[in-house]
């Protein structure tokens, strides 16, 4: 279980949000790797150890955090200018998906969608969320240069699969946070084994290590090694999560075991200082 959660450092000269003791990117260098599943799993499995959790889904170009989610519907606006957010498994969700139409291309300029994610961000009535886990986009664009320089950042998950071609861009990712000053908690290694639901043989479908080796170039954190199931992508589509559809499977016990280690590397970062109440000066 995780005990008291506290607010941790974020970038120089921010501060964190509001309601949101802790706000935790995940990105990619690339597509493909499983980032949204390991985002939206890893969100469930903080949640299910007692915090307060709330996903954003970064990826304006590709939002799909509701339907791995269940989340359907538009969420309400009680005022006319703040949103609630979505409400599923035990956790906030706030993605564009749910406000246009579903088969609408997002055809916007850089500026667009980083305005986009900046409105969902400030404009969703969060409540008091211990972690804000945010889904980026693949990549190293317009949305993650916003998010390390604007939004307030405690720390950074890097996914990738063992592969060499997905390792090489996640090297891009872990060092374009390293040089906006955003921490990286550590790699979290997708799609690491297949095992053989008849016979039981394990296969490294996408090379074997690759997430190690890449962890210990850098100085940073193995998370976890998660395993390459068809319940994962079948319980996604379905809107209910593995660690939420199959609590007991090896797959939610991957899952669960990498949020302890995310929460764990967290917990060692400097804290927020307490501020001083007027009225004690």
């Amino acid at each position: 279980m995780i005990g008291r959660i506290v607010s941790h450092a974020v970038q120089p000269k921010l501060s964190p949000l509001a309601n949101v003791r802790n706000l935790i990117a995940v990105g990619s260098g690339k597509g493909g790797v499983g980032k949204s599943t390991t985002a939206v799993n890893l969100a469930l499995a903080l949640a299910l150890d007692g915090a307060r959790v709330g996903v954003l889904d970064a990826d304006i170009y590709g939002p799909s955090v509701p339907t791995m989610l269940g989340a359907h519907g538009k969420p309400d606006s009680p005022d006319g200018k703040h949103i609630e957010p979505l409400r599923a498994h035990g956790i906030e969700a706030m993605s564009i998906g749910p406000l246009v139409e579903q088969d609408t291309p997002m055809i916007w300029r850089g500026p667009m969608a980083t305005s986009a994610l900046t409105t969902l961000l400030n404009d969703t009535q969060w409540g008091e969320l211990d972690y804000l886990i945010v889904d980026l986009p693949p990549g190293t664009g317009d949305i993650q240069l916003t998010l390390a320089q604007k939004i307030p950042v405690a720390g950074a998950v890097i996914v990738t699969t063992p592969q060499e071609v997905a390792t090489l861009d996640a090297r891009k990712a872990l060092r374009m946070f390293e040089k906006v000053e955003v921490p990286v908690l550590g790699l979290v290694e997708n799609m690491a084994v297949h095992v053989c639901s008849n016979c039981g043989h394990a296969e490294h479908l996408f090379g074997d290590g690759g997430g190690a080796r890449m962890a210990a170039q850098y100085g940073v954190p193995l998370l976890g090694s998660l395993p390459l199931e068809i319940a994962i992508r079948e319980q996604g589509d379905a809107g209910v999560p593995v660690v939420i559809a199959q609590p007991d499977s090896a797959a939610a016990r991957a899952y669960r075991g990498t949020a302890r280690r995310l929460a764990a590397e967290l917990a060692k970062r400097p804290r927020v200082a307490p501020s001083i109440s007027a009225s004690l000066l």
